[in-house]
């Protein structure tokens, strides 16, 4: 509507411009008035001037305006009566839309002061940061996390620790990495994520600090107290016979009197050694594993082709005498996948793990084992081992782990806490997932 007004005024100029310089020049060329043509020319000059000034009162009022915007100005307002209608109309134009912009500003204040009361009050530490390392962003869990109350440059965390300075720079979108320090709090545990985003004029990453003490300290307290109810288990398993068989022995001989002993006496004494002999070289196998388990070598990666190690694994597997008619399936994307890893101590995993699944099939007629390895989808290599034997019960699931559980017959119980130390020792990890009477999964990500 404002343009219509100012567009029907500029055509009316333009209209009165060219008429008067028409009848000017016809004064000049034909009729010879030369007097009232002086006139008509300083009309001339007179609509001209006052052309330019309407078009420049018009853009000196929106150029104001956008001034006022760039300067976010908001007590800006225009006169609703001047005396021009196009003008009275441009005015109330603007000042509507000034009213709308200082609208969306408080709403987006509000907005922004919402978000940053809930970063603030969140238990996970954020920190926004350039590629310069300028910190834009630090809530107040970061701050407390790091023990530094004012961040304004990644370069400042080398004072806090140099390790997580070097872990931070070296953290990539997607990475989730563990690393621990001590500050004036004691030890410190963080899990770091990191993501990346762009604004309109820079490239920012985003990284969250969660503390897992607790988390790690309970988890590591319940490991603590499942190993020590199987150990105790398993000693007292072999040590209460032996007791009992010593008092029995001794109280043979305390009742003699210094009488020799019969020929039955010495054959129970001897049929009791034998059986104290069998329980101690039970339980020095039993400690002898548990020494293995905790002493397992540095791995010494080197570049193995993954297509040519199940080849290897699966042709060795084939020679166990379990259920022959077990179908094994493998594949591999892309099929030049290489990892580095210890060629010996990953065939010890991948070896437990189909010999796990062989067992768990042997009553089955159509068993199944299928091994798929790639890429998952945060783009770390993974190998996994999935069969569609009877699974494992959800109760059983957070037991497995676990040094020295099993529910074979003649099972130790190290081998999948075996592995999965072997795997914490490449710096990856053993998940597993199981649907019962359905399939079960056991997962190496490196």
């Amino acid at each position: 509507m404002v343009s219509q007004h100012i567009n029907r005024q500029i055509i009316i100029r333009v209209f009165l411009l060219v008429g008067n310089a028409l009848l000017f020049s016809w004064m000049i060329f034909h009729a010879k008035v030369y007097v009232l043509a002086v006139f008509l020319l300083l009309v001339l000059i007179i609509q001209v001037a006052e052309l330019i000034n309407f078009l420049n009162r018009t853009n000196r009022k929106i150029a104001y305006f956008f001034d006022a915007i760039r300067n976010e100005d908001s007590t800006l307002n225009f006169p609703a009566q001047t005396g021009s209608r196009s003008l009275n109309e441009l005015n109330s134009g603007l000042n509507k839309v000034n009213e709308l912009i200082k609208t969306i500003k408080f709403e987006l204040r509000e907005q922004e002061q919402y978000f940053q009361t809930i970063l603030e009050h969140v238990s996970t530490g954020i920190i926004t940061y350039n590629e310069k390392g300028t910190i834009f962003l630090a809530n107040k869990a970061a701050k407390n996390l790091l023990g530094h109350e004012h961040l304004t440059h990644i370069n400042q965390i080398v004072q806090i620790d140099k390790k997580l300075f070097t872990t931070l720079k070296e953290l990539q979108p997607g990475d989730n990495r563990l690393v621990s320090f001590n500050n004036k709090n004691g030890l410190i545990q963080l899990s770091l994520k990191s993501t990346q985003f762009r604004t309109a004029s820079d490239h920012l990453q985003l990284v969250t600090f969660h503390d897992i003490k607790n988390e790690m300290d309970t988890k590591e307290l319940e490991s603590w107290i499942k190993l020590i109810r199987v150990m105790t288990h398993e000693i007292m398993n072999t040590v209460a016979p032996i007791t009992s068989l010593s008092q029995t022995i001794l109280g043979y001989f305390r009742n003699l009197d210094g009488a020799t002993p019969s020929e039955k006496i010495i054959g129970n004494t001897m049929k009791g050694l034998e059986v104290i002999n069998e329980r101690g070289s039970g339980l020095i196998s039993f400690v002898d594993t548990y020494r293995k388990l905790t002493r397992i070598p540095p791995p010494e990666k080197k570049t193995i082709k993954v297509g040519q190690l199940l080849e290897n694994i699966i042709t060795l597997i084939r020679y166990e005498p379990l259920n022959k008619e077990v179908q094994i399936d493998w594949s591999l994307h892309p099929a030049d996948l290489e990892i580095s890893a210890d060629k010996k101590q990953i065939s010890q995993v991948l070896i437990n793990l189909l010999k796990n699944s062989l067992e768990s099939l042997k009553d089955s007629h159509n068993g199944k084992i299928d091994i798929n390895a790639g890429y998952n989808e945060e783009g770390r290599l993974q190998i996994s081992v999935t069969d569609n034997g009877p699974g494992i019960p959800e109760e059983l699931m957070d037991k497995i782990f676990v040094p020295f559980f099993t529910t074979k017959e003649s099972g130790s119980g190290i081998g999948l806490s075996l592995s999965r130390q072997i795997m914490l020792l490449h710096g990856g990890r053993l998940k597993a997932d199981s649907k019962p009477g359905i399939q079960t999964e056991f997962v190496l990500e490196f």
